[in-house]
């Protein structure tokens, strides 16, 4: 089963695949955003292209677990998915996934630039990973 995950910020989507096993996720290329209909039909192509089975979306919840502006446009975004795909939808719990991310490069040493051009793809990644995670621990 193969899944596509999504870290969607205001200016970026950050893509990230899983390979056909379900074990591990691989980034892809991030999508610069336009408007929500030209963004979903963009990753409903790509979904479609690689067969993509579940769709996993971070969503930005607060430190104490509600939900801000953030998750309530990510969560619009869902809903207006949803509306154009059966491809099911699941959301993930994306809380310090940034951070992390960023973490993780400054260890590495890599430069403010070079960060900002992957951060958005890892964070995508990390997300897809947790929930990757998750299914093998349930299963």
């Amino acid at each position: 089963m193969r899944f596509l995950g999504l870290d969607i910020g205001s200016k970026r989507i950050g893509l990230a695949l899983s390979d056909e096993l379900g074990i591990t996720a691989q980034g892809l290329p991030t999508l610069t955003r336009t408007t929500p209909e030209n963004d979903i039909r963009k990753l409903l192509k790509i979904a479609g292209q690689h067969k993509v089975e579940k769709i996993v979306i971070g969503l930005p919840k607060n430190m104490n677990g509600t939900l801000g502006k953030s998750a309530e446009q990510v969560l619009t975004f869902i809903q207006r998915m949803k509306e154009k795909t059966a491809i099911p939808v699941d959301v993930w719990d994306e809380r310090l996934s940034t951070v992390a991310v960023n973490r993780t490069l400054l260890s590495a040493n890599v430069s403010r630039r070079r960060r900002k051009e992957v951060v958005d793809k890892l964070a995508a990644v990390y997300i897809l990973q947790g929930f990757l995670d998750r299914q093998r621990r349930l299963n």
